[in-house]
């Protein structure tokens, strides 16, 4: 089971910049771009089994160091982004810790079997009748 999305902010180091995208002027002066960077290796909140599934799952997406990277600048506020960064975070985490249901190998019933064979019969005696009688 993954922690709560705000028991994450003790283990993140969070940076800012400035964002692209909407916000007219205030793009060009405030840092509303937000970086989370989140260590899963060293992560107190992780059991040593998710730690390794989220280091197999999410290997593509870890820097050289073993961080995890996820950035927000959909919004003009430095905290809405934060908060967004953050669930980003958790979905990831989550994903990655997701095991999805075995599946259970089902054969076809009796009367489906005899039905699609019935059919695929029928099928062969209406192309057999289109042909030449010559051929």
């Amino acid at each position: 089971m993954l922690p709560p999305p705000d028991a994450f902010w003790s283990e993140l180091q969070v940076q800012t910049s400035r964002s692209s995208g909407p916000g007219g002027q205030n793009v060009n002066k405030v840092e509303s771009r937000v970086e989370l960077r989140f260590d899963v290796a060293h992560s107190l909140l992780l059991s040593d089994e998710q730690k390794q599934r989220i280091l197999e799952k999410l290997a593509p997406q870890l820097t050289a160091e073993g961080l995890l990277v996820v950035t927000a600048q959909e919004d003009r506020s430095q905290l809405r982004n934060k908060d967004i960064a953050l669930r980003k975070l958790h979905e990831a985490l989550a994903k990655a810790l997701h095991r999805p249901k075995a599946r259970k190998p089902t054969k076809p019933s009796k009367s489906a079997v005899r039905k699609r064979l019935e059919t695929k019969k029928k099928h062969g005696e209406k192309k057999a009748n289109r042909r030449d009688i010559d051929h």
